[in-house]
């Protein structure tokens, strides 16, 4: 696949990936009073996987393409995602879902960073410009005052460097390992996880009864009613849908080029807090929302240029 197309696809897919997880992380937000998180994950774990094994990884081929020679790496990712996943939703249950998201979204400028470190790439001015400009709008969003950095905030930051490692290794194993293979580990993980949890201490005993985020955490199981169905299976779609996309993104594109595009989750969170909690985004917000879109704009910009240039000198080339 030529560059041009393999950064468009990426994009593509980031895009796709971050409205599918806004939906996931509205959704358990909107069920979080009444489970606790291990119970949410496991069925999230469970439905997802199920889809994987069903739709996406026959779509790219046969189930051969889970046999792995890099199963330690596979391992190490999806305990990275569970570190990410768990700090976001501990933080999500007593925080704005505005908020949370707005903190979490340190996460790009630490892919950026992380992209030169770990892997090597060469990112300009433009793409560090567009990550910047990403941020101070996710920083608007916030207003950070005294009353936003309480300790609970600590957890989506903790969430978002545990994101930022798990696409270095999306990055790194992308030659190999297909998006649906990527997937489909995660969520076999998550399933083990999320099970031993509840195994652990699902029956409730070790839970505060505060309703804050550890409580979240230790609350006892409980049989969901009928009338949950429904927000568990959208869970469980959303997180197939959206761990596939955005395994396939930072497979097969930079690291840098991406990241600015995930900012679509934190729009995507005003949009369901409005029309799901009731919140209504004021001036402030709409600044912020306004230089995030800028920050996508402006990679999205960048790489066309870059594009036309490498197809102008491949023809000068003939």
């Amino acid at each position: 696949m030529a560059a041009s197309s393999q950064t468009r696809l990426g994009i593509i897919c980031a895009i796709i990936a971050s409205i599918s997880f806004s939906i996931n992380d509205a959704s358990i937000k909107f069920i979080s009073g009444g489970y606790p998180l291990h119970e949410v994950v496991t069925f999230r774990a469970g439905i997802s996987l199920i889809i994987s094994l069903a739709i996406l990884v026959p779509m790219e081929g046969s189930y051969r393409r889970l046999r792995t020679a890099k199963l330690p790496l596979h391992l190490l990712r999806g305990l990275l995602v569970v570190g990410a996943n768990s700090f976001f939703f501990l933080g999500l249950a007593v925080m704005p879902l505005s908020d949370a998201t707005a903190l979490f979204f340190i996460a790009p400028v630490v892919i950026t960073m992380f992209s030169v470190i770990f892997l090597g790439e060469k990112v300009g001015k433009f793409r560090w410009s567009a990550t910047a400009i990403g941020l101070i709008g996710a920083v608007i969003m916030l207003r950070p005052t005294s009353a936003s950095f309480q300790p609970v905030a600590i957890l989506p930051l903790m969430a978002a460097i545990c994101y930022a490692g798990i696409h270095m290794l999306s990055r790194r194993m992308g030659g190999t390992e297909s998006a649906s293979t990527l997937s489909v580990y995660i969520q076999a993980v998550f399933l083990v996880v999320g099970l031993f949890m509840g195994l652990t201490f699902g029956d409730g005993r070790f839970a505060p009864g505060d309703g804050r985020s550890l409580d979240f955490l230790l609350r006892a199981w409980v049989m969901p009613p009928p009338s949950d169905y429904p927000v568990l299976l959208i869970i469980g779609l959303s997180s197939a849908i959206g761990g596939y996309c955005v395994s396939q993104a930072y497979r097969v594109c930079e690291a840098a080029v991406i990241a600015p595009f995930e900012y679509t989750a934190l729009i995507m969170s005003i949009v369901w807090g409005f029309t799901i909690f009731g919140s209504w985004p004021d001036y402030v917000a709409w600044t912020g929302t306004g230089l995030i879109l800028a920050s996508g704009l402006v990679v999205f910009w960048r790489e066309a240029v870059l594009n036309r240039r490498r197809t102008s000198n491949a023809f000068r080339q003939r």
